[in-house]
């Protein structure tokens, strides 16, 4: 009768230790499935940010090759706390660079016609991206070309740029 009562409970760990062999891999499965919607979900999430970024920047081209300062403008955050980075130094705050693009391009012919070549998208967190990228204005008064980087922050208003480096 022992041998019995040890045959049944060796029997017994047999089959929880299958059934738990059974149920890491159950877990481990779902694992990897809830891993993969995650990465999936802020892959999509980044996708999307890059996607509205980019139209900021196309928009922006737009507007240059309109003679529009003001609409190329409405991708920067409207704040003193925009700094933009040109040859001259930093500028800070948004009626400070409106003033440097109308002074540096009064007319169409200085403005010609722009041009944007993204190198780089690179998250930084939720709520930033560091864009790198080329520019080139073709002008009448002689072409132009030099590369960027920018940096956005998401706000309530959509994606900005807070910070920009052109030279």
């Amino acid at each position: 009768m022992r041998k019995l009562g040890r045959f049944i409970y060796l029997s017994y760990l047999f089959v929880t230790i299958q059934n738990h062999s059974i149920m890491k891999k159950w877990i481990s499965i779902i694992a990897i499935i809830f891993s993969q919607l995650y990465f999936a979900e802020i892959s999509f999430a980044q996708n999307k940010d890059i996607v509205a970024i980019q139209s900021i920047l196309d928009n922006q081209i737009k507007a240059w090759n309109n003679g529009d300062l003001d609409a190329f403008m409405v991708g920067y955050l409207h704040s003193d706390s925009l700094v933009f980075i040109g040859k001259s130094g930093p500028t800070y705050g948004y009626a400070n660079t409106l003033a440097n693009y109308k002074k540096s391009y009064p007319d169409k012919s200085h403005m010609g016609t722009l041009q944007f070549e993204i190198i780089s998208f690179k998250p930084l967190n939720k709520d930033h991206y560091f864009v790198i990228g080329k520019w080139k204005l073709i002008r009448s008064v002689g072409d132009l070309n030099g590369v960027y980087t920018l940096l956005f922050r998401k706000t309530k208003d959509g994606w900005k740029i807070i910070a920009d480096h052109s030279s």
